[in-house]
């Protein structure tokens, strides 16, 4: 067999795995929506934990962040710095109020109708503001998951990029389609397991292939000596423009509080205090998947220099390079397949939120709520109806996997997170309130992430999460009107998480 044929045959095998699970959790999941969308609140610490790292890691950490640092050296890992302390933040401070909180609040099970019952009052077109922002920005994030998808079958195989992209949007809808929450949850815990194996493999054995350690940090200082510098670009004159890029850059785990894909992990927890287990197992994943990203990005730095032969045409591929270069073919399609694994991941649970948006938050507000039968059936035609249109914005092959990610995280950490974190820790924030702050943040993300100068300048996510929370809170305070019910279950709530 070819070492092609051995690489493809690894994949095959990885796919019929996510479907063979897609198909257990189609037999397990109850047929309602709370179910099909939340897993009916019955996910151990470990696998909510695994499923929302690999659900927000996406194919960014296996080609995205290793394709900035071998193009600008260790600068670009303060990326990785402020999502890990961002999740460290989200599964400490949100996690178990979230899950406590939702389950008083009526039996919350998407986020715009958790924002909806924990406000009260004239909270109709927040929710509805709310789905409608689920689905704008949904549509470019699964884009950007069918642009690695594509990216990554041309690098690896010499495919067509429409027929890669088509197969893994295929599959990936299969076991999502009929698995729903359950399904994308189950696949994300092997897929997440799979992309630990890879990214700890991967720089052991070029490190070791490469002649030691010392041998290979020297490699790369020979290329880049500034390659290990953190805060590499720095000087008297432009020291305020590189603190301001600093934290641009590590702002990325602002988004954390409104990502829909990973919070709703929490809401499915068993009981909120299993957090506190879920917090330990998803930032030592975190951590140590993050390594393994950066020092492959930096391997190959010194590696393609000392081999001009071997091609490297994109860096964002440079995982995937090293992989086929290193391990027997047969090894190299598995380390290939984790990052399929990061890619579809991360779309599969992010159908399920869109179909969620789509279902309970759009057609059960505006229409008569139908039968849990037909609810399902709408819920898989919604996961249809985005990827469809997902699918066309990836056409563009030469889309960035990074840019593409950066905009949909800040228009989800700006329109979300300051509203998650005013409804778990404020009683006093309106529905007027949540309502203006959303818009806010949705608005000066897109528009900011649509001018050059502006998020050359600064990443959108601060000043759209700044303005949010901002407008979020004055508005409150004009609008504030007495509500017993809400400080009675916001007490309740408290009382939970600390008693």
């Amino acid at each position: 067999m070819s070492d092609q044929g051995f690489q493809i045959a690894a994949v095959v095998v990885y796919f019929a795995l996510m479907l063979g699970i897609g198909y257990y959790a189609y037999r397990k999941t109850a047929s309602d929506l709370g179910g099909y969308m939340l897993g009916s609140r019955g996910l151990r610490p470990s696998v909510a934990a695994l499923s929302a790292s690999a659900s927000d890691m996406s194919g960014w950490l296996l080609l995205g962040l290793p394709g900035a640092i071998y193009a600008a050296g260790l600068i670009e890992a303060w990326i990785a710095i402020g999502l890990i302390i961002g999740a460290w933040l989200n599964w400490t401070y949100v996690a178990p109020r979230l899950r406590a909180y939702s389950e008083i609040s009526d039996n919350a099970i998407t986020i715009p109708s958790f924002f909806a019952k924990r406000i009260k009052g004239n909270v109709r077109p927040l929710r509805i503001s709310a789905a409608i922002v689920i689905l704008a920005f949904f549509t470019f994030y699964v884009s950007s998951g069918m642009v690695a998808a594509g990216k990554f079958f041309v690098s690896s195989f010499g495919w067509n990029y429409l027929a890669g992209m088509g197969l893994v949007a295929v599959i990936t809808l299969a076991y999502t389609l009929f698995g729903g929450f359950l399904g994308a949850t189950l696949t994300d815990v092997a897929q997440g397991l799979l992309m630990f194996a890879a990214l700890i493999a991967v720089p052991i054995v070029a490190v070791v292939q490469m002649g030691g350690i010392t041998e290979t940090a020297n490699a790369i200082t020979a290329v880049n000596p500034e390659a290990f510098n953190l805060f590499a670009g720095i000087s008297e004159d432009g020291a305020l423009l590189w603190t301001i890029g600093l934290i641009s850059t590590a702002a990325w785990g602002l988004g954390y509080f409104g990502q829909p894909h990973i919070i709703v992990r929490f809401m499915a927890l068993r009981t909120p205090a299993e957090a506190k287990v879920g917090k330990r197992i998803a930032i030592s994943w975190m951590a140590l998947t993050a390594a393994g990203a950066i020092a492959t990005a930096l391997i190959g730095i010194g590696y393609f220099a000392q081999n001009p032969d071997a091609s490297l045409a994109d860096p964002e591929t440079v995982f995937l390079v090293l992989s086929q270069v290193f391990f027997h073919p047969f090894v190299a399609g598995l380390v290939l397949a984790a990052v399929l694994a990061a890619i579809m991941s991360t779309m599969s649970s992010q159908l399920v939120v869109c179909s969620s948006a789509l279902v309970e938050d759009l057609y059960n507000m505006v229409g008569k709520r139908s039968s849990d039968r037909a609810q399902l059936i709408l819920g898989r035609v919604g996961v249809l109806a985005v990827a469809v249109v997902a699918a066309l914005l990836a056409l563009d092959q030469n889309a960035a996997v990074l840019d593409l990610v950066a905009f949909a995280w800040a228009g989800f950490g700006a329109a979300f997170g300051p509203i998650v974190l005013l409804s778990l820790y404020w009683k006093k924030l309106t529905a007027e309130g949540a309502m203006a702050g959303l818009v806010t943040g949705a608005i000066v993300v897109g528009v900011w992430g649509n001018v050059p100068a502006l998020t050359g300048a600064m990443y959108e996510i601060v000043p759209g999460f700044l303005l949010n929370l901002l407008v979020a809170v004055v508005v409150s305070r004009m609008t504030a009107p007495e509500n017993p019910g809400v400080e009675q279950e916001f007490d309740e709530m408290v009382e939970e998480v600390t008693g």
